[in-house]
């Protein structure tokens, strides 16, 4: 049965509830509410029942989607004690005595960012009050501190197949191909589109090329100009020593070890157990992968209790407190999934993405427009709900259909989504690591928000006329030109004066 223009109800009120509501998990109800309302004819007592019993159940029973729950529940408590163990701080602090340039200050805290790659909120809540005080010190802005954070926490993140943000990503994969009959594995597909997540990569990139040729512009270059006579009180400064002691037990006593060695052993175990099925160089099945992950968060998480214990940081009741605490925190991420895959396969069974393809070949619409239209489109929702998360559960089940029909490479039109949404995100003032960033790195969210928007802009601009080439190219090197014509841009933009 053909719905026609009903199929597009759906994912608009999810659209519109977000950008209202600035609610995830309510604005996919309601567009999946809606969604079996058209197929129980209006009534909206059978569609609570269906969407109860056609949907979240037969989601959360299903065998793929419980192994992705209960991953994202080990990786939460797994990223919780992380955080609350004062290991970060450790490791940066041990690069302190080989700081003392503004290029190494700016350098330091960006391979701080990359280093936390399991936590994107993790970044700026742990090296943002780390580099604080340094950055002060060498007269660079807490807006380029900000700035750094916000650019090395989600960018990052988002290229990581074994952490929550590639776990949740192919997940939202695996249940288009499974909607299409698509064999195609979702792990595959996620490294696949790593060269296409160009945002993510010029975001990344910018930092380095900005920090070694000095070439601030904008009101970053303001911001940088200004901190040469800023001067922050005591209160402003703060203090990131953990002063709570309790019978020797304190976050002083942690260790650079205490985040090298539990990332080693979750690597570590990851390979171990795929490695006689010839991992990573050939694919290997889903659910192998993910049990294998699991181990390694679970032997991580063990090793890190112990090291707790050793170092004197926590006793292990605190420890072990923190862990669930972690597990628990992932539940609006479980609950999201759910909502997520169960909106995507009520739009497979609308057939909205068939009516929104047969739309765009009515009016000719060039297939090599389609990954930037995907981008633009994505970008908007996400700087509208200031998630990045929520978009890629309203844009996956729409962008992945259209990118079977169109032919296109599922890879580039995934790459898409993300860079999109990523980019969206990075500019809404109302984004999570927006704001952490700020609050990280000492300075206001709106002076954050307009120093950062230009150098997102720049970046977005770049993405956008990557996904054109690589939309009629069908070619990774589009990230390759991106960064080329990232520099080519600095270098002459940085020129312009700064408008009074």
């Amino acid at each position: 049965m053909s719905y026609g223009v009903l199929s597009l109800l759906p994912p608009i009120v999810a659209v519109v509830m977000a950008i209202k509501s600035k609610n995830v998990i309510l604005s996919l109800f309601c567009g999946g509410f809606v969604g079996t309302l058209i197929f129980c004819m209006g009534n909206p007592f059978l569609a609570v029942k269906s969407m109860i019993g056609d949907y979240f159940f037969v989601q959360l029973t299903d065998s793929y989607n419980a192994g992705v729950i209960v991953l994202v529940i080990f990786i939460g408590g797994f990223i919780k004690l992380m955080e609350k163990s004062g290991g970060a701080q450790a490791f940066s602090k041990s690069v302190y005595r080989f700081v003392n340039t503004k290029l190494k200050a700016q350098m330091c805290a960006w391979f701080g960012g990359i280093l936390i790659f399991f936590s994107d909120l993790g970044t700026p809540l742990l090296v943002g009050p780390v580099f604080r005080p340094l950055f002060d010190k060498m007269k660079i802005s807490r807006e380029k501190l900000a700035w750094i954070l916000d650019s090395t926490s989600s960018p990052v993140a988002i290229m990581i197949p074994f952490i929550g943000w590639g776990v949740y990503i192919m997940g939202l994969i695996q249940a288009e191909f499974d909607n299409l009959g698509v064999t195609q594995s979702d792990y595959t597909t996620f490294v696949q589109a790593i060269p296409f997540q160009i945002y993510a990569i010029l975001a990344i990139i910018m930092i380095p090329l900005i920090a070694f040729t000095k070439r601030d512009f904008s009101q970053m270059k303001r911001a940088e100009t200004e901190a040469q006579t800023r001067e922050y009180s005591l209160e402003e400064v703060g203090d990131s020593a953990d002063a709570e002691k309790k019978e020797g037990y304190s976050k002083q006593n942690a260790s650079p070890l205490m985040v090298v060695l539990p990332i080693l052993v979750v690597f570590a175990t990851l390979f171990i157990t795929l490695a006689p099925q010839g991992f990573p160089f050939k694919k290997v099945d889903g659910n192998e992968f993910r049990v294998a992950l699991t181990m390694g968060y679970f032997f991580g998480t063990l090793v890190l209790m112990v090291l707790a214990r050793i170092f004197r940081v926590q006793v292990f009741k605190e420890t072990f407190r923190i862990y669930v605490d972690g597990m628990k925190g992932m539940t609006d991420v479980a609950v999201t999934l759910i909502l997520a895959w169960s909106l995507g396969s009520m739009i497979s069974a609308l057939g909205t993405a068939d009516f929104i393809v047969n739309g765009m070949k009515a009016m000719q619409f060039s297939a090599g427009l389609v990954p930037a239209a995907i981008f633009l489109f994505g970008a908007f929702v996400s700087f509208s709900t200031g998630s990045s998360w929520g978009t890629f559960a309203i844009m996956m089940p729409l962008a992945i259909p259209m990118a079977h029909a169109f032919s296109i490479p599922y890879a580039l039109a995934v790459g898409a989504v993300l860079s999109g949404g990523l980019f969206g995100d990075h500019c809404s003032p109302i984004s999570d690591t927006t704001i952490l960033s700020s609050t990280g790195a000492g300075c206001g969210l709106v002076d954050h928000v307009k120093t950062q928007l230009p150098y997102a802009c720049v970046n977005g601009a770049i993405a956008l006329l990557a996904f054109v080439f690589a939309g009629f190219t069908r070619s990774p090197l589009a990230a390759v030109l991106a960064v080329a014509v990232l520099v080519a841009v600095i270098m002459v933009w940085s020129r312009r004066p700064v408008k009074a």
